[in-house]
């Protein structure tokens, strides 16, 4: 599955850009799906600044996909590294369940357009059903596919909830 959304916050480049990468944390009470943020590791290595983020989402877990999918499905390890200089931030998520066969990653670009900054979310969703663990190999197909489903209708929301908690942050906070 491929992840391709812009998000555009009439803000400029370098306080959206920072306000995402710096200001997480207080970014949560903007986030209704995301339960809670936790920040494993931070450090500047050669002028990009890398980070790992563990998210526990929150949401209803529909009832044909509650089969395959648990809690852990809702939480996931973010790496992230931010580059300054070109503006964009590369990411890669580890799910906590299905580790193997999950695989999310992509970069996303802040670009600045007049006095607003559109963020290119791109990214690539793979559900690899020879590596789902505990479940017989003539479901895996299937599985895959409500896991697929189920994350596909997770991940583009979130990136414009993201958004509008980043607008609604700089509204408040931005003077």
């Amino acid at each position: 599955m491929i992840i391709s959304l812009n998000t555009r916050i009439p803000f400029p480049r370098s306080l959206v850009y920072q306000t995402y990468r710096d200001k997480l944390l207080e970014l949560l009470p903007y986030m209704p799906n995301v339960r809670e943020i936790e920040i494993k590791y931070k450090r500047e290595e050669d002028g990009r600044i890398c980070c790992v983020n563990e998210w526990r989402g929150g949401g209803e877990i529909p009832a044909v996909a509650r089969a395959v999918i648990s809690e852990d499905m809702l939480t996931w390890t973010e790496h992230n590294v931010w580059d300054e200089a070109e503006f964009t931030l590369e990411w890669r998520i580890k799910t906590h369940a299905y580790t193997e066969a999950v695989q999310c990653s992509g970069k996303n670009r802040f670009l600045e357009e007049g006095d607003s900054t559109v963020i290119e979310n791109r990214g690539k969703l793979v559900i690899d059903q020879d590596k789902l663990e505990g479940i017989p190999p003539f479901l895996r197909g299937s599985v895959a596919s409500v896991v697929e489903d189920f994350l596909g209708k997770k991940v583009g929301p979130n990136l414009v909830q993201m958004g509008e908690g980043v607008c609604a942050y700089l509204k408040q906070h931005s003077g």
